[in-house]
């Protein structure tokens, strides 16, 4: 990859306010994380490592989605309102289009009622042609999916709540 290339990515992720990007192929991986007012890329294999000048970031309200309805008018899972604070968020960590699943032939990563670990697929956000695998930080059950499939989604959006206990 030439350093014009990664300056476009840079500026580029700049421009959506993307918080992680990473690609990867056989000769290189880069990384691109910001954080506050910073971005930091790290290189390995044939690349060097460059350090872009800082970049401002405007941090976005957190976008609120309604989970689906069933058929019958009810809420996908058993959520109470009034426990809900026992939950975990699962949030969203870039802007973009998000997918239950890799493909629409493909069963959905996870479901209500899934246990998940820590380090799991949950879904897939698309942003600029990209598809980015999101992992759970947090282990427990899913209890509710809060994103339609295929639904734009912004940072920090919440995506799915997770019962520790579950």
């Amino acid at each position: 990859m030439k350093p014009s290339e990664i300056k476009e990515i840079l500026q580029l992720i700049s421009e959506l306010d993307l918080k992680e990007v990473r690609i990867k192929n056989e000769d290189f991986e880069i990384r691109v994380r910001t954080a506050k007012d910073e971005v930091i890329s790290v290189a390995s294999g044939a690349m060097t490592t460059m350090a872009p000048a800082p970049v401002p970031m405007a941090m976005p309200a957190p976008a609120v989605a309604a989970a689906p309805a069933s058929p019958t008018g009810e809420s996908d899972s058993t959520v109470e309102s009034d426990n809900s604070s026992d939950y975990i968020e699962v949030r969203s960590p870039m802007v973009g289009t998000f997918y239950r699943a890799a493909s629409p032939d493909k069963p959905p990563f996870v479901q209500v009622g899934d246990s998940i670990s820590s380090g799991q697929v949950v879904c897939i956000i698309e942003a600029m042609k990209l598809f980015n695998e999101i992992e759970s930080e947090v282990s427990g059950k899913i209890v509710k999916v809060m994103v339609d499939d295929s639904s734009p989604v912004e940072y920090d959006q919440v995506l799915f709540l997770v019962d520790p206990n579950g």
